[in-house]
């Protein structure tokens, strides 16, 4: 399978800073790896490559190593691998808490393949051929967005709706009396619903602003993501009551 190489000038490059991010490419197609690898280290990425998901798994080393020693910055991640398949990979990662970037890569290009890849965790999609161009602009933005999505110290304040309580500053929610565990874009979407109740959100309202106007991805990560919410929050998240769908415009809290 041919890849169209097409590597970026140095003026259409934006530095990521003075840290050297990591990267981990997980691609089962030797030719298909190496061109990814070649395009990574010349744009200045430390690039780790594997064929297969039993060593990716073993290099993350997802039992012993805490979120925040994790050794890579970003995932590049094929479905179709021997040993543990990509989707496996992906879902045990965001079972294990670890909400690592990782953009999916692969051959599989129907919508379903596109949300599936997504639902069980995955930042971002791109099909099979690509160009380089855009694989490398793909990653530097979720290693942009993942900068920005790190908690930034906060002045003591809780915001509570109903029996919702948001404590922004140690991220943490309680919803009737129980902790519940939330992903870093889960919080800041309950975070502005809570903050903005009644509001009427749009796909590309909430995309701005909670995963930045650089997103280029799939919309419909913003239906995953309230997807996942409602079964943290709702009793019945078939019959939600906290988040609503506004048919035609979006989602709105309370």
């Amino acid at each position: 399978m041919m890849l169209a190489l097409n590597m970026l000038n140095n003026s259409d490059i934006q530095n990521l800073g003075t840290v050297t991010n990591r990267i981990l490419v997980v691609e089962d197609e030797e030719s298909i790896r190496e061109l990814i690898v070649l395009g990574l280290e010349e744009e200045g990425f430390t690039v780790v490559a594997v064929g297969d998901g039993q060593t990716a798994l073993n290099k993350c080393q997802v039992q012993a190593v805490p979120a925040q020693e994790f050794p890579f910055d970003l995932i590049v991640l094929d479905l179709m691998l021997p040993q543990v398949n990509g989707l496996d990979l992906c879902r045990f990662l965001r079972y294990k808490g670890n909400h690592v970037p990782i953009l999916i890569v692969s051959a599989k290009t129907t919508e379903t393949d596109r949300v599936l890849g997504l639902e069980i965790g995955a930042d971002d999609y791109i099909s099979k051929p690509f160009s380089m161009r855009e694989f490398v602009a793909r990653c530097r933005a979720l290693l942009r967005r993942n900068r920005l999505n790190t908690p930034v110290e906060l002045e003591p304040s809780i915001v509570q709706f109903q029996d919702i309580i948001l404590y922004p500053e140690e991220y943490r929610v309680m919803v009737r009396g129980v902790a519940v565990n939330l992903s870093p874009r889960e919080f800041r979407l309950l975070e502005l619903f809570m903050q903005n109740p009644r509001r009427v959100w749009g796909r590309e309202q909430l995309l701005d602003r909670v995963w930045g106007m650089d997103f280029i991805g799939d919309r419909k990560t913003v239906d995953v993501h309230i997807r996942w919410l409602r079964e943290k929050l709702e009793l019945d998240p078939s019959q939600p009551q906290y988040i609503t769908t506004v048919r035609g415009f979006g989602y709105r809290f309370g």
